[in-house]
């Protein structure tokens, strides 16, 4: 049986043995300051970037079982003062609708307040977010509302850094 390189085998020896090229440490806002986290953004052989996130304490910690969805945006701005208002839209150099911003990404999914997640993006390099930020809403995004996918409140955020 012949083993042939994927791209999945390959995202996971990135993961695995090298070290990101930007990340943002996610704090929660003044209605969920339980979370924490880390996003990490990779370059990746096939252009785009392979994305990571892990996040402790969204809102669903309390409820045994318990599973939600939040959404997950790029926003242009990195300033996440003042309970994250300066954030900006989303990340969207391509002018698209919602949900084809490059910005618009993948939602977390909570179990009990805890969510990982690996994914890839074509959209966007690295290098690219500098200075943006990685910013958690309250509700899954539904993928339809203009601009931004009636999403609810933000709730945590972290500004995108180069890794040192």
């Amino acid at each position: 049986m012949q083993h042939e390189t994927t791209p999945r085998l390959t995202f996971i020896q990135i993961l695995e043995q090298n070290h990101p090229q930007a990340t943002a440490w996610i704090r929660g806002g003044s209605q969920a300051p339980q979370i924490s986290g880390l996003v990490k953004f990779y370059d990746t052989p096939y252009g785009g970037t392979l994305v990571e996130a892990e996040v402790f304490g969204l809102p669903n910690i309390n409820m045994p079982g318990s599973s939600n969805y939040y959404a997950m945006h790029i926003h242009q701005s990195g300033d996440c003062s003042h309970n994250f208002s300066r954030t900006g839209e989303h990340y969207n150099p391509g002018m698209q609708l919602h949900p084809g911003h490059a910005g618009d990404l993948i939602p977390l999914l909570g179990n009990q307040g805890y969510a990982w997640c690996s994914f890839y993006d074509k959209r966007f390099h690295p290098g690219d977010l500098i200075s943006r930020s990685v910013v958690i809403h309250a509700m899954p995004d539904d993928f339809r509302t203009q601009p931004a996918g009636n999403s609810g409140d933000k709730i945590a955020c972290g500004t995108i850094l180069p890794s040192a």
